[in-house]
């Protein structure tokens, strides 16, 4: 992708001294917790089909950028592609990100399904990627989101996927990844 990933995760918890600021002692104030985590979520339509057509693609992005921010994260950058999305947020541990994606699925699922913009039932398949990035690196990734149909041209999904995997070092066992659309390039 072009991007050097640094895993980057801040956290602070900046206490405050066990006075008010009138200087009577006694009073413990709560410690503020301070987050920079930006990940890139990535997931694939169930049954190694092309189904999110372009017509409804903003629709969809539209759907899943409010399922990101009702539950509290900022979404900088959405691309659904035919057979797979690519999400980038900044991240707030209030939530495991397993929830959101879980919630960001069904719903959108839902969603696909009820408006019907694939005949009948629509399903995202089970497991995601999740890829947290540095602050420096956020802008190129999403650039590199947005230009999803370009990249597709010249590679798969699959072989983006497997990059993203062999970049971040993550060990996964071949059987376990997603279906691959049978179909690509």
């Amino acid at each position: 992708m072009g991007v050097k990933h640094r895993r980057c995760e801040i956290l602070v918890d900046k206490a405050t001294p066990n006075h008010s600021s009138s200087g009577r002692s006694g009073i413990l104030k709560m410690a503020n917790t301070y987050t920079q985590i930006h990940i890139q979520i990535v997931f694939t339509v169930q049954g190694k089909l092309n189904l999110i057509n372009i017509k409804h693609r903003e629709e969809i992005e539209k759907y899943i950028t409010g399922i990101v921010q009702n539950n509290g994260h900022k979404l900088l950058a959405i691309y659904c592609m035919p057979d797979h999305v690519h999400i980038m947020i900044s991240y707030r541990p209030n939530q495991s990100l397993s929830d959101l994606v879980r919630d960001i699925k069904a719903n959108s699922s839902r969603f696909i399904t009820e408006a019907r913009i694939v005949p009948g039932k629509f399903s995202w398949q089970e497991g995601y990627g999740a890829f947290s990035y540095s602050l420096n690196d956020i802008d190129a990734v999403i650039h590199y989101i947005r230009n999803q149909e370009y990249h597709h041209k010249r590679r798969s999904f699959k072989e983006e996927y497997l990059e993203l995997l062999k970049e971040f070092s993550i060990e996964y066992d071949e059987k376990y990844l997603f279906e691959w659309v049978v179909s690509e390039l």
